[in-house]
């Protein structure tokens, strides 16, 4: 009898810690009303319910979760997407317990299969028409490859990607407008609508550019384990590169090709003042197809000889592109970031490999200078190089190098710079940003604005686009990267809901610097958390099958992490050179999951093998 005492008592308790619950949200929804009357009419539920699940988190449930476990109920453990339906669901339970009568249900405004539906919609609204037998999509950024290889872009979509992301931080209009003229064109072909998204680079803080390098390219053959020559190197000489970017570019004025013929040959000495020499394999109006047999270091304005004596009128070599240079920067290493542009540059050593003078590089915003303080942490290139700000001036700032790879890590140009410990105030849309826009709008199905760390910037975004005219239905996908954009990720979602659609990308490279290592896994979590109650799409992104795309292999724990980022409503890749074996293997990936998975509650299907008859 006193068990069943208890257990009547624990029911009370429950029913009233519930019943305050749901008092509760009802005086948190009538502090938002004025919220509540601006948002879209597809959003008025989802936001309702957003400030439900905000103000259930306010305090600690788990208690209340411990109990209702130990009757054998559900915990209000996955009560994101319809947090009202949920707690109104377990009060008719323990009330229906309690009295020992039928369960009377108390009918809420948004019910767990009307939920499960509007996150559906608003998916398909702003990412497109999902791939058959998977729900999550695939994002894959787009290599500037497609711009000139319409095969890849079929590829890409034949494989399974769902949207097509560009990068305004690379490339140009020109090559933007081709990308998408490739996609549009195999969406069509193969009957599969792809989606285009095109990423605005935003405020983030990045390095400058470097000292040019010289402007030469090396041709090499392919080579066996002991150097010897397996296949001739196999270029293109011409004035543009060619179509199949396989084929190495050497550029040359058009009119200083047209008596070349198969078979010529092309003798010259090279950088290093070796004598080398190509053989003419093939020949096209747009320029011709030559090999050679050896290493071969060219440069710009150098000259190749139709005759072994250079006596001939030399053709001259066009513009190459400079060498790519980098700072290598080793472990209590020190490095000069200024705020003034001035070329980078590594640092000068002596014949004994003493420092004369420090490595240099300048960033792209000055008015970090003002907002840092010496002791803060920095963090260079997605966090791969971490240093201590040292020394702090109006203009320049010493870094002492505290982490880095123990063979030294390069530090190249327009690599992101991150400050986790400091206040920043770097916000808005910056000139590119808008200048961009305005071509996105008329191109693109959505606009990935990075980051976003208060309402104020999705209020700027908004009215931007209006300016613009948007087609109906252009989308908005928010990047959450730092620990303000997380911080005030509820506002955030409530101003974005004005629009419609609007998606959430959890950006993690950064994020994972911004919040520290340690509570990636938390905060991940809770932007997950936050978008479902608002019936927002997220977007998992940074490092998915990472090794396998820019590798050809995968690791095992990418393997497990694309597994677990089925539960979102999509998943984008980075670009790489097995970036469709990627693709492909995520979707098989997803295939298979979803037996297991619909979005965040787990399903039980019959367990495949598990050695018992």
């Amino acid at each position: 009898m006193a068990e069943i005492g208890k257990k009547e008592e624990n029911i009370r308790w429950l029913i009233s810690e519930i019943s305050a619950i749901v008092e509760r949200l009802q005086q948190f929804e009538a502090k938002y009303l004025a919220e509540l009357s601006e948002v879209h009419p597809n959003f008025i539920k989802s936001a309702r319910n957003l400030i439900h699940y905000r103000a259930l988190r306010k305090e600690d449930i788990r208690p209340i979760q411990k109990k209702l476990a130990n009757l054998g109920l559900s915990r209000l453990d996955k009560p994101e997407s319809h947090v009202m339906a949920s707690l109104l669901a377990s009060k008719a339970i323990l009330e229906g317990f309690l009295n020992n009568e039928p369960i009377k249900k108390h009918k809420a405004e948004l019910t767990f299969k009307k939920s499960n539906r509007i996150s559906k919609s608003n998916a398909k609204s702003l990412l497109g028409y999902r791939s058959k037998g998977r729900r999550t999509r695939i994002m894959v950024t787009l290599p500037t490859e497609v711009a000139y290889d319409y095969q890849l872009a079929h590829d890409m979509i034949a494989s399974g990607m769902n949207c097509a992301r560009i990068n305004c931080a690379h490339d140009s209009e020109k090559e933007w407008s081709l990308m998408i003229g490739h996609i549009k064109t195999a969406s069509k072909k193969l009957k599969k609508k792809c989606k285009i998204s095109m990423d605005l680079g935003g405020p983030k803080v990045r390095t400058c550019a470097l000292t040019a390098g010289p402007k030469v390219k090396k041709f090499r053959p392919t080579k066996d384990v002991r150097g010897n020559v397996i296949k001739d190197c196999e270029l293109w000489i011409g004035p543009v590169p060619h179509p199949n970017v396989d084929l190495s570019h050497l550029p040359v004025a058009l009119e200083s090709l047209e008596k070349l013929k198969v078979g010529d040959q092309l003798f010259f000495r090279d950088t290093r003042n070796k004598k080398r020499e190509f053989t003419i394999t093939g020949t096209t109006e747009n320029g011709c197809i030559a090999q050679c047999g050896k290493t071969t270091f060219l440069e710009t304005g150098m000259k190749l000889y139709t005759n072994a004596d250079y006596s001939s009128t030399p053709i001259v070599i066009g513009e190459l592109p400079a060498v790519e240079q980098y700072i290598r920067l080793h472990t209590g290493d020190f490095l000069r970031l200024h705020k003034d542009a001035l070329p980078g540059e590594p640092a000068l050593r002596d014949k004994d490999d003493n420092v004369i003078s420090q490595a240099q590089i300048s960033c792209t915003s000055g008015d970090i200078f003002e907002q840092v303080r010496e002791g803060e942490p920095i963090f260079f290139d997605d966090g791969k190089i971490e240093g201590v700000i040292r020394q702090l001036a109006r203009d320049e700032m010493m870094i002492e190098i505290v982490n880095s790879r123990k063979a030294g890590s390069k530090l190249g140009a327009d690599k992101g710079i991150n400050f986790p410990g400091s206040n920043l105030e770097i916000k808005g849309l910056t000139a590119k940003d808008k200048k961009d826009l305005a071509f996105v709008v008329q191109n693109a199905d959505i606009v990935n604005v990075s980051f976003i760390n208060r309402k104020e910037d999705v209020r700027d975004l908004i009215a931007e686009l209006q300016k613009l005219n948007p087609p109906k239905g252009f989308g908005i996908i928010l990047k959450v990267e730092t620990q303000s954009g997380f911080n005030n990720l509820a506002k955030i979602l409530l101003e974005a809901m004005k629009t419609y659609p609007v998606g959430v990308m959890i950006a993690r490279g950064d994020l994972a610097i911004e919040c520290g290592w340690d509570n990636i896994g938390r905060v991940q979590r809770e932007i997950l958390s936050l978008c479902r109650a608002g019936h927002i799409p997220e977007i998992w992104a940074t490092q998915v099958l990472e090794n396998l795309s820019k590798q050809g292999i995968p690791s095992r724990a990418e393997m497990t992490d694309a597994a677990m980022a089925q539960r979102t409503d999509c998943v984008m890749l980075n670009k790489g050179p097995y970036i469709l074996q990627a693709i492909k293997l995520l979707s098989t990936i997803f295939k298979d999951m979803e037996l297991y998975q619909e979005k965040n509650a787990r399903l039980w299907p019959a367990m495949q093998r598990a050695d018992i008859h």
